[in-house]
């Protein structure tokens, strides 16, 4: 069973061949089993003056996809504490964040309310990390730490690891706040192929294993970036996992059961 994290959703609309429907019929061309949905981000919505709220919106478009598991993300131009409420309320199971297109600090006032409201209701968050044509110092990875030490009992994921420039950033953070069990920061395993040479997200295979060797064998989670990500480069993706020097079990907790674990499913 291969459970991914990671998928973008958007209406027809705004984006042809990345509804719910196109996800599905891509799950089932690479040989996937479920997948994480992520609501669209407001500001693409509202661009398109598209009228309707993104988490319902998603709500809507997943309710009847047994195959598919929602998160929310949030308007940070509204109340944050009562959109990471409304999240919860549709019954989604975490927030999908990304600091540099959302334009939020990763420490500041705004979003550490997203964090204690969503820390206090049990939902997971993946952020986006790494380089994404905005002001560095807003969203350096290693303000993660920040958000760890601040929210001991916050589950969440550093996705793409921090890409090939803040991977070791990335790495520390986690290392950095391991000293409890079972500890609430995981690697998200998602756009790190360096198939196609050293561009902005390739990781090696020592840096996946060193993640193994630092951090556990559960406490990495594959994603699937859709609708970015080629389903030969996915297919790619599950075989490179497969033939990593890990163990079987740290191989299955990387494709599926450590996500499921952590959301409780």
């Amino acid at each position: 069973m291969i459970f991914a994290n990671h998928a973008h959703l958007y209406p027809r609309e705004i984006r042809d061949n990345a509804d719910a429907a196109a996800l599905i019929e891509f799950l089932d061309e690479t040989g996937i089993d479920r997948a994480v949905a992520f609501a669209p981000f407001p500001h693409r919505l509202k661009e398109e003056n598209f009228g309707i709220d993104h988490n319902e919106w998603l709500y809507n478009e997943i309710k009847d996809k047994k195959r598919l598991t929602g998160f929310g993300t949030v308007d940070f131009e509204k109340d944050v504490t009562e959109e990471v409420r409304h999240i919860a309320a549709l019954g989604f199971k975490g927030i999908k964040l990304h600091p540099q297109a959302q334009e939020f600090v990763i420490d500041g006032e705004e979003a550490f309310k997203v964090y204690a409201e969503a820390e206090k209701l049990g939902l997971f968050i993946s952020f986006h990390t790494g380089v994404h044509w905005h002001r560095l110092r807003d969203n350096r990875v290693i303000l993660f730490d920040e958000v760890a030490w601040n929210f001991p009992a916050l589950n969440f994921s550093l996705e793409h690891i921090g890409g090939y420039h803040f991977f070791n950033e990335a790495l520390a953070v986690m290392v950095n706040n391991s000293r409890s069990e079972p500890g609430n920061i995981f690697a998200g395993w998602t756009t790190v192929r360096d198939r196609y040479g050293k561009d902005s997200w390739a990781l090696t295979d020592e840096q996946l294993e060193t993640v193994i060797l630092q951090t556990g064998e559960d406490h990495s989670i594959f994603g699937i970036d859709f609708p970015f990500c080629k389903k030969d480069d996915i297919i790619w993706d599950i075989e490179r996992i497969r033939r990593l020097n890990i163990s079987d079990e740290c191989r299955e907790n990387i494709l599926g059961k450590t996500i499921e674990k952590v959301l409780g499913l």
